[in-house]
């Protein structure tokens, strides 16, 4: 007892650093640990209750370090779940959670019926819309911390022809522009559900009658920290719409290209390669289709005069004059032109995202109309995002900047109890805690802090 006191005496020297690393190290172990459920991970016991697609290939990146197997399993139940058009559905839910616990639930998506015509399963309730395709980079990621166990289980052989065919549906059913762009048809898709990106393509939806919903994420998150009940209506409204009409990718009221969600299916792409030369298949369809990605992402969404790459709102054709975190995550593609890293690089460490106190980038401007410290995605801090950015900076050689970023995702993962995400400027944790992909991402820099770029 003696020594505890004397431990947390203010005049103490600090902690070394190895030492509050490996404590770093066991919480996030904790967590996701806590988390597990037998076959996948949830994002948060309270909050998200089920399994969450990119969550999941985030989580993956992080249970390598910890299983390589169960960082396997975690993808595996996630593909389980794919629709035979070959979407991966953004949520699988867990039968045995109630139905109040989410809104919205099974019987609101009523993906075994209204999804049939789509090939949705019969025998697991997802939802309809999709997320970010991280997948094929986690697959790859996991292979790599034990490539025996890996091919022992037959691992790579058995998702690359899932992740050929998700793939697949996002450059074909969801290329609505025709430009060669993955598009999404609910803000929900692109991960960053309340940006002020998409107000403007909001705008024309009509929210839902607020009596037909119930929204359970006011019992588990202050309403400060989460979307409106307009835009929530909103959104119920565009999922709705989509359901009712089976699910089927045409006539969307909301449509945007988002360069974040392209970056990611770039990346995984070039991940797609490199399964598809282990496993014996034709690297090349992948690296082309990479490379055809990047040419299209660069003619269709980059603005110089912003500095950064952004949204295209299909409806109206034109780009979304709103500075967000998802045109800075393109610098983890590889092969980009010289100007356009230099101009991304000014752009990161300029007044806009770049939050001093903390070292963390910003969701949205910090100079933006609609900034918004505390609530979800309009302004507060993400720990995925910075992940990959950091990445993005090993990639383009800015090592210092990526040790930087690195830094302060640690530290403020561990004083905010791993949180959702961040106040920018105070480091102070919103949303729930003891979050899935943050407690996995720091598990992945504390282990991997030089990450090779997936080319």
């Amino acid at each position: 007892m003696t020594a505890l006191l004397m431990a947390n005496r203010p005049l103490d020297p600090p902690v070394p650093a190895a030492a509050a690393d490996l404590t770093l190290r066991r919480g996030a172990a904790r967590v996701l640990l806590r988390n597990w459920t037998g076959a996948s991970t949830v994002p948060s016991r309270t909050l998200y209750p089920h399994q969450w697609s990119w969550d999941s290939a985030f989580i993956a990146i992080g249970l390598r370090h910890l299983s390589p197997r169960r960082a396997q399993r975690e993808l595996e139940t996630l593909l389980g779940a794919q629709w035979d058009d070959g979407r991966v559905p953004h949520i699988v839910f867990n039968p045995a959670v109630p139905l109040g616990a989410y809104f919205p639930s099974p019987d609101f998506w009523r993906s075994s019926q209204a999804g049939a015509a789509a090939g949705a399963p019969a025998a697991i309730e997802t939802s309809g819309i999709v997320q970010p395709p991280v997948h094929a980079l986690a697959a790859w990621l996991v292979h790599e911390a034990d490539p025996a166990e890996s091919a022992r289980r037959g691992f790579l052989a058995r998702v690359y022809p899932r992740l050929t065919a998700w793939h697949r549906y996002l450059t074909s059913a969801r290329d609505l522009g025709g430009a060669g762009l993955a598009a999404v048809v609910h803000p929900w898709e692109p991960g960053m559900d309340n940006s002020p990106c998409w107000d403007g393509p909001l705008a024309r939806i009509a929210p839902a009658d607020p009596s037909s919903f119930r929204r359970a994420d006011l019992d588990h998150g202050h309403a400060d920290d989460r979307p409106t009940d307009v835009d929530y209506g909103r959104y119920v409204r565009l999922a709705a719409d989509y359901r009712d009409s089976g699910y089927a990718d045409d006539g969307h009221a909301f449509a945007v290209e988002d360069p974040s969600v392209n970056a990611l299916l770039i990346v995984s792409e070039y991940a797609l390669a490199r399964i598809a030369r282990a496993t014996g298949a034709d690297p090349l369809v992948h690296e082309q289709s990479a490379q055809r990605l990047t040419d299209a992402l660069v003619s269709r969404l980059w603005d110089a005069e912003a500095g950064q790459f952004l949204c295209r709102d299909l409806v109206s054709g034109r780009l979304v004059q709103e500075r967000s975190v998802a045109g800075l995550v393109p610098l983890i593609v590889p092969g980009l032109p010289d100007d356009i890293v230099r101009s991304l690089l000014d752009t990161l460490d300029g007044p806009h995202f770049r939050a001093d106190d903390t070292g963390l980038v910003a969701s949205y401007a910090l100079t933006g109309h609609a900034f918004d410290r505390t609530r979800y995605w309009r302004g507060p801090a993400w720990f995925n995002t910075a992940w990959l950015i950091a990445r993005g900076l090993r990639l383009y050689r800015a090592d210092d900047r990526a040790e930087r970023l690195r830094a302060a995702f640690l530290d403020t993962a561990r004083t905010s109890g791993f949180a959702e995400y961040v106040d920018p400027f105070t480091g102070d944790g919103r949303g729930t805690r003891d979050f899935g992909w943050t407690a996995a991402l720091t598990l992945d820099l504390l282990t991997t802090p030089h990450p090779e770029a997936v080319r």
